[in-house]
């Protein structure tokens, strides 16, 4: 065989780079986590910041309040942080003396050594059905972002988050649009603001609260018959895809589509009523290994093709000081000794999973899917590590169209379906206070503060910048080395 070209030797060179470059490229997908500290076993803030920044490849986190020694926790550790301003405080952001006291006293003490990206107005306030707070809250929003701006923190965005329940024929997608009054009282104005100050709508979709014993492929994307949306001729065989796209229709039949969506929280529990269906570790480690490729891998929906989407996982604890239903207090990713429940690569070093329980029986992952999200998410998870306690997989019919954000195909949650406790609709998990007109601070709400620890992040940082500096390196290194044996 004749000996290859310099062309040729270059082409192989370059792919062992590219190999290298690949194999050490810092983690890039815009995955972040909620940080509930709704729990009486959890580890102090700064131990969790040490712990996101050393261990993980996560960049970003989202708060339910302003706890000052959580926010000072993540100062200096270049985890972006969201913050939310509670339901309460919403009457008093609507008025600019309000708005500029509001900062002072949450942003100035921490911004910019705390990167605040942007601050949360409540949480799901139109499912509050509290008309002041409604009414309030689009003049909250303009009048928080212009005291930012006068205070010299122009960067940081503002939004609020809502639940699916703010649509309605969103069955299918192309038919989905926002509820009666609302649409022009409420979400043009937030549109035309979210869209002036290039700031997201923040919405909270979760295919768990949508799913039953028949629609598990569904919402976690395996193999299903799919649901056929007459209206585009879209067949969606995940289910996230089709609440996203529901969530854009409506949106572009208000004019606005070029807003950004951010999914504020997405989730799946690892343990639930006895009995339910499609509840484990290797659930979990499914839905939220999917949803990583998915919203990550830039091939959007097939509404907003090539669309990447921020995304915060629901949640980093579990937290056992929740009301509700047992899975209320099990959708953590992380034991309290930061021990993973489960491995979707979003560790720095080898994963060590918590045991799985022993009623977790092993099956095979079938990898398959027809939506751009979901064919990207198998076609890269075929060549991904595999959850090493399987799953649980449910037989079931033609999945039923998309539901609504905690919200059940028939009104029911899944837990209401195998016969467990009522879970309340359209409403998010850490706001079972804000959901009732409450100050949207439950998560730290009567509890004492814990103390103070440095947040400065070990030698393993070091390790982390050395090699983020390192790729782009190895890359040039790559394209100099094709040219010169190209020459």
């Amino acid at each position: 065989m004749a000996s290859p070209s310099p062309r040729h030797g270059c082409m192989l060179r370059a792919e062992v780079f590219i190999c290298i470059f690949l194999a050490v490229a810092p983690f890039s997908t815009p995955i972040g986590v909620n940080y509930g500290t709704k729990g009486d076993n959890l580890p102090s803030p700064a131990k969790v910041a040490a712990f996101l920044v050393t261990r993980t490849n996560i960049d970003r986190v989202k708060l339910f309040d302003t706890n000052p020694d959580v926010v000072r926790a993540f100062a200096g550790t270049g985890i972006s942080v969201m913050v939310t301003a509670g339901n309460g405080d919403i009457p008093g952001l609507a008025t600019q003396n309000g708005a500029d006291a509001w900062v002072a006293t949450n942003i100035a003490p921490y911004y910019p050594a705390t990167d605040i990206s942007l601050v949360a107005v409540g949480n799901e306030i139109m499912d509050t059905a509290d008309k002041n707070l409604i009414s309030n809250l689009v003049s909250a929003m303009q009048t928080l972002k212009a005291a930012l701006v006068t205070a010299g923190y122009g960067k940081i965005r503002v939004s609020t988050p809502s639940s699916l329940g703010i649509l309605v024929d969103s069955q299918p997608p192309s038919a989905a649009r926002f509820r009666d009054v609302w649409d022009v009282a409420i979400f043009t104005p937030m549109l035309q603001f979210l869209q002036k100050t290039k700031s997201p709508l923040i919405v909270n979709t979760y295919p768990y609260f949508g799913y039953n014993g028949d629609t598990l492929p569904y919402a976690l994307a395996r193999p299903n018959p799919g649901v056929l949306d007459a209206g585009t001729g879209i067949t969606y065989t995940s289910m996230l895809e089709a609440q996203l796209d529901s969530v854009y229709s409506a949106m572009k039949k208000l004019g606005f589509e070029d807003v950004e969506i951010l999914v504020g929280e997405t989730g799946w529990p690892t343990k639930a009523m006895d009995g339910q269906i499609g509840v484990s570790p290797a659930d979990a480690a499914e839905y939220n290994r999917y949803l990583i490729r998915a919203v990550s891998s830039g091939s959007g929906t097939p509404l907003m093709p090539k669309r990447r989407f921020e995304t915060y996982i629901f949640a980093l604890f579990n937290e056992d000081l929740k009301p509700g239903p047992v899975a209320e207090r099990n959708f953590g990713m992380f034991q309290p000794d930061f021990t993973p429940m489960y491995d979707i690569g979003i560790m720095k070093d080898p994963v060590k999973t918590a045991p799985a329980p022993a009623s977790v029986v092993p099956a095979a992952q079938p990898k398959m899917a027809a939506t751009p999200m979901a064919a990207t998410a198998h076609a890269l998870e075929a060549s991904a590590p595999t959850e090493a306690n399987g799953s649980n997989s449910a037989k079931g019919s033609a999945p039923a169209s998309p539901a609504s954000s905690k919200e059940s195909t028939n009104g029911r949650t899944p837990e209401e379906a195998e016969g467990g406790d009522a879970q309340p609709s359209a409403k998010s998990e850490p706001s079972e206070a804000a959901a009732k007109g409450g100050d949207g601070e439950e998560e730290n709400s009567g509890k004492t503060k814990p103390k103070e620890e440095s947040a400065t992040p070990p030698a393993a940082e070091a390790a982390s910048k050395a090699t983020n500096f390192l790729s782009p390196i190895l890359c040039m290194l790559a394209v100099a080395l094709c040219l010169t044996f190209h020459v």
